[in-house]
Parts: C-alpha cells; sequence; structure tokens
C-alpha cells in the first residue's frame, strides 16, 4: 500500500542512532542509495523482502530527514507510524531500543485485546515527539525462543 513513510527530525545524527537500534529487532535495515549528499540530508530503513513481481523496487522505506520547508520538525498529534514485527520478543526489543537511545515510551509491550484477541504491540516516541508502533499480529501468547 505505502511506497514510503517520511518522518522530520531536526538533527539526523541521533535520529538516525534511534533508528538503525529500533528498527533492527524488526528486521529493517539503512538504505544506501549512492547519493552521498541524499545519505548526508536523509536516512531511510527498508526490508530486503523484493519479489519479482515488484521488480526489485524498493520500499516500502522508512525516511527521516530536515523538513524540506526548513522549518522545525514536530511529531504530528494523532500521527503514528506502525510498524510489523514478526514476534512478541521483536515487539520487546524494539521497544527497550527505544528507550535505551534517547526515545520515550508511550506504551509497554502487551496484548491490546480491545484491538483484536491477538493484537501485540508497544508504542513509543523517537527523539523528535514522532509516535511509533510494533505491532505483531497471529499469536494470543508468547512464542517458544
Amino acid at each position: 500500500m505505502f511506497t514510503y513513510v517520511c518522518l522530520g527530525t531536526n538533527d539526523l545524527v541521533p535520529a538516525t542512532r534511534f533508528y538503525d537500534a529500533t528498527l533492527a529487532p524488526l528486521g529493517l535495515r539503512r538504505c544506501n542509495t549512492g547519493d552521498p549528499d541524499w545519505d548526508r540530508r536523509w536516512a531511510g530503513w527498508e526490508t530486503d523482502e523484493r519479489t519479482p513481481q515488484d521488480g526489485g523496487a524498493r520500499g516500502p522505506i522508512l525516511w527521516v530527514c530536515k523538513p524540506f520547508n526548513e522549518k522545525v520538525a514536530t511529531g504530528g498529534n494523532g500521527t503514528m507510524v506502525a510498524l510489523l514485527a514478526r514476534s512478541w520478543a521483536a515487539v520487546d526489543e524494539f521497544h527497550a531500543a527505544a528507550l535505551a537511545n534517547g526515545g520515550s515510551s508511550e506504551g509497554e509491550p502487551g496484548l491490546r485485546a480491545q484491538y483484536n484477541p491477538d493484537f501485540y504491540a508497544a508504542y513509543v516516541r523517537d527523539t523528535d515527539g514522532n509516535k511509533l508502533a510494533a505491532v505483531c499480529r497471529g499469536f494470543t501468547k508468547p512464542q517458544a525462543r
């Protein structure tokens, strides 16, 4: 459905450190565009999952950058990006990494039965106040490690 999502930052260095650590448990890796000017101003994360049907196209990608209009980046009230996690452990690791890298908790990892019996999620804010969630579906109890 999405090609990319872009979130604003006021300082790319700590934002990149936050996202590198926080998105690793979800299997997302940093993009290398091959354009040094672009990579100096933007940072992006994607999966390695490309199929012949998509022609090997990049995406979806989560980008972080300073706002194009050069105004202060702020987290949108009511705006959130929810990311797929393949296990409850990945949700737990996402939350812990966010807190260890300058983020704040908006909801500890746990089942949210009010949404669905298999909705396991954690919610955080990044270093600029953008809200993120990691969500694992398909299980109603922890998976064996």
